[in-house]
């Protein structure tokens, strides 16, 4: 019989793969005898001789970590719905109260720090309240140097008053005018429209039954020649958007222009100015020199600001004049932050020296010129040092409003720093039905915000009294006129008994001083580091620093007045750090 090769191979493979199979696979009675086996010894084993294996380490770490990040996404997810929930419930409040021709009007001038904190402090469903202010917004003053160098931009730091009055128990009226004069006699108070576009009725007078004065303070120039006309300053957002433009293009320059009719800040000429082709060295040194007067906080967070512009972004825009900018500041006092400890006022001056900021203490501006400003230096010399910009952050004076306010009352208002008030801020001289709060005011105390604001808490606590009072009182006249047709004498007998016990509530209602409590100072010094004073105890802790920095951060964020602002401050803080500021000129 014939058969094929792959007949052959096939019956090969066959009986090749027959022997594996064979060798792999036990008899079927080795097979049963090895179950038995096995079984016996896991029946004469102990429970806790069974050992079982052992669970992986990885399996461990991965639950771990999974439940991590289950809890991260509820935390996000749960952070985001309550921040939703927040900023929707600020752009939908509730309805308000009507005005109420039986309760009385106070008239608030001024949206600052004292108006500001009074409005948001005030029981308005006791009152009529009516706002006067040229501005109609607030805005947080200490984080204006960081809108001068474009840190900020000036919306994070500006919440507007209708925000303020819109969440209130009543209806506020918020007038967007100047006042003008101020009737004590007749309580009345006149307001203009001095906007460019105007109605039909730009000027007009309402009266008032309280009055608070919190109009603030403007720059005190104390008459030397040329810093109205030709200084920059840093008391208001336009002051620091000048500024900030001015950066860039340095004002107090007018060779290009010497026509006397245009105005020394439209002429413009500095870090731009400088870099343009043709400028020989000497006058590039005077265009970056930027002098900056006054040791207070505003004029150290100032040049901190401009430090830090000039380090964190004009060296990598303008490395051929970034070495050549020079910032001086200038004290008339022995020395800068006067209102802080020693020590911080040592490292205050050892770090600007090691950022190349020059001090200048015991030495007073005598006059700003276009290129230069004179200085007299301690020795009492004079020297005219030439620069491209001078900025103005020193001294309070009252504006017209309350010098006018004054002069009605010669002889109580006799301080010329300010309005005098007693010791629960009512004007002296008027019969408790004007208060002033603020910078406008001269107290023993310094004219910071702090002070402002906690003025303007106070007063709202006043307020809140006064209508207690006022609400017993109206209560003690009804009683007492029903008393005089009572007839029956258990009635009678009763009725008194709550005569005299409202007459007793009422003398129980009394209003407290105004105490001022210091909660610390807070200043930036450039170079991611600040200073804090802040009391403890007895005493004070004095602290400065990188920490101390994160700490000013920290603490103006919680003092943003609005959700709003925390997050448009925050942002423009990251945004900053990544990206840097902007070099651009509207």
């Amino acid at each position: 019989m014939q058969f094929s090769r792959g007949s052959v191979r096939l019956s090969r493979s066959l009986a090749t793969r027959s022997r594996f199979s064979a060798l792999a696979s036990p008899p079927n009675h080795l097979f049963h005898r090895s179950l038995s086996t096995t079984s016996i010894l896991r029946e004469e084993r102990s429970p806790t001789e069974v050992i079982s294996s052992p669970t992986p380490k990885r399996s461990k770490f991965r639950t771990f970590f999974r439940a991590l990040g289950g809890a991260t996404l509820v935390s996000i997810a749960g952070g985001i719905c309550i921040f939703v929930y927040v900023t929707q419930k600020d752009r939908h409040p509730g309805t308000q109260l009507p005005y109420d021709p039986e309760k009385k009007t106070i008239v608030i001038l001024g949206s600052g720090w004292g108006a500001t904190s009074l409005l948001k402090t005030l029981d308005t469903s006791e009152y009529n309240v009516v706002i006067i202010s040229p501005k109609n917004y607030f805005l947080f003053t200490p984080l204006l140097p960081s809108v001068a160098v474009g840190t900020l931009s000036p919306k994070a730091i500006l919440q507007p008053t209708r925000y303020l009055a819109r969440h209130k128990a009543r209806v506020v009226t918020v007038i967007e005018a100047e006042a003008k004069e101020i009737d004590p006699f007749n309580k009345t108070v006149t307001f203009e429209d001095d906007t460019e576009i105007k109605g039909e009725v730009s000027h007009t007078t309402i009266p008032y039954d309280y009055l608070v004065h919190a109009v603030g303070a403007e720059v005190q120039t104390f008459g030397i020649p040329g810093v109205q006309e030709k200084a920059c300053f840093m008391k208001e957002l336009g002051d620091a958007e000048i500024v900030r433009v001015h950066i860039h293009r340095l004002l107090i320059f007018q060779a290009y222009n010497n026509d006397d009719n245009v105005d020394a800040k439209t002429i413009v000429v500095g870090i731009e100015s400088a870099a343009f082709p043709g400028q020989d060295d000497t006058e590039i040194d005077r265009l970056l020199h930027i002098v900056i007067v006054g040791g207070g906080p505003t004029g150290i967070e100032v040049s901190g600001e401009i430090h830090d512009f000039l380090e964190d972004d004009l060296k990598a825009w303008y490395p051929e004049l970034a070495g050549r900018i020079r910032i001086s500041l200038v004290e008339a006092l022995p020395s800068v932050l006067p209102m802080f400890s020693k020590q911080l006022i040592e490292y205050t001056e050892s770090t600007f020296k090691e950022s190349k900021i020059e001090i200048l203490t015991k030495t007073m501006v005598k006059e700003v010129k276009d290129r230069s400003v004179v200085l007299q230096m301690p020795d009492k010399s004079i020297q005219e040092v030439p620069c491209g910009m001078v900025v103005w952050a020193g001294g309070n004076k009252g504006r017209k409003i309350t010098q006018d306010l004054m002069a009605k009352y010669p002889s109580a208002q006799t301080n010329r720093r300010g309005l005098t008030v007693d010791d629960h801020l009512r004007l002296a001289g008027v019969n408790g039905s004007i208060f002033a709060i603020g910078d406008c005011t001269s107290t023993s105390y310094a004219p910071t915000a702090q002070v402002a604001s906690q003025q303007g808490a106070y007063l709202a606590r006043v307020f809140a009294q006064m209508a207690k009072k006022n609400t017993l009182e109206a209560k003690l006249t009804q009683l007492e006129h029903y008393e005089t047709t009572v007839t029956d004498a258990v009635e009678k007998t009763n009725l008194n008994s709550e005569i005299e016990t409202t007459r007793k509530l009422i003398s129980n209602v009394k209003v407290r001083p105004f105490h001022y409590s210091h909660q610390g100072s807070l200043a930036y010094i450039g170079s991611d580091k600040a200073i804090a004073d802040l009391p403890f105890a007895n005493g004070n802790i004095a602290s400065a620093g990188v920490a101390t920095f994160l700490f000013w951060r920290s603490a103006y964020l919680s003092t943003l007045f609005s959700l709003r602002n925390r997050t448009l401050v925050a942002n423009d803080w990251l945004i900053t750090k990544i990206f840097g500021r902007d070099l651009s000129r509207d």
